[in-house]
């Protein structure tokens, strides 16, 4: 995928707009799918578009922070489908 890159306020070499995007993906672990790059002399201010990124819902399940039941051993799992749940 390619990340489109929007400079505004100035010119920038090829070089540096590579290290930008590479700075994206050791930071963020993904390559952007878009980056607006504002240059204002000596500074810049970066604006990453990742587009949608998957959400995990995380719960306190038994006083454990979790997304999924699968790694709980037979004994949690029980706990877990024999609380009581609240309705709101």
């Amino acid at each position: 995928m390619a990340c489109k890159i929007n400079v505004i306020g100035g010119q920038l070499p090829q070089e540096e707009i590579d290290t930008y995007i590479q700075r994206a993906h050791q930071k963020f672990g993904m390559i952007p799918q878009g980056i607006d790059i504002k240059v204002d002399g000596e500074y810049v201010e970066l604006s990453y578009d990742f587009g949608s990124v998957p959400f995990h819902r995380i719960r306190r399940i038994t006083g454990y922070l979790v997304g999924t039941l699968d790694r709980f051993n037979n004994a949690k799992r029980a706990e877990e489908s024999e609380r009581i749940k609240h309705a709101i």
